[in-house]
């Protein structure tokens, strides 16, 4: 047996149903149920026929992807098998479009995310520390040049971010010393 409150429970429950139903946007009746609320299927537009196409897409492709002097750079300073590798530690100079148009440091980080790929380098001016990332793929990038590999190879940290506490231990790695 069912107690009573479960009997009015139940009844409120379908009363609210079938109010909101009664004010809701008419909609497809459902046959076990008729408390029950049938959604309808939504409305696609059709793609326009240049969409069908292709036509924004090799926009964006073009767009996102690299231009082969930028391919050339990726391949030679940032894939694992090149032996000319960028290597965390290394002295490099930045050239750029925007200001500074030089940007000489010593590089901290590297992220290797494809066409997102990006650079951190850090360099003390005038007693301050400074940090520039730098996107590779940026067409704001003209080059990237290694001045001096790390001492002795490689670092064994893949992110050099202690640097910003100890300017000691930065000259030490601008200076070459170990």
């Amino acid at each position: 047996m069912i107690s009573r409150f479960a009997q009015r429970f139940a009844r409120g429950m379908a009363t609210k149903a079938t109010a909101s139903s009664t004010n809701a946007a008419p909609s497809a009746s459902y046959p076990f149920s008729k408390t029950a609320l049938v959604v309808p299927r939504p409305q696609y537009t059709t793609p326009t026929p240049a969409a069908e196409k292709g036509k924004g897409l090799m926009e964006h492709l073009r767009s996102t992807l690299y231009t082969p002097e930028k391919y050339k750079m990726m391949r030679e300073l940032f894939s694992k098998k090149s032996p000319n590798q960028l290597r965390i530690g290394s002295i490099v100079s930045v050239i750029s479009e925007q200001a500074p148009t030089i940007f000489n440091g010593v590089l901290i980080a590297i992220r290797r995310r494809g066409p997102d790929t990006s650079i951190r380098v850090r360099n003390i001016l005038q007693r301050t520390g400074t940090e520039m990332q730098f996107f590779v793929n940026s067409p704001h990038l003209k080059e990237i040049k290694l001045l001096k590999s790390p001492p002795g190879g490689r670092m064994r940290r893949a992110k050099l971010y202690y640097l910003r506490d100890s300017p000691d231990k930065m000259s030490m790695l601008a200076g070459g010393k170990n």
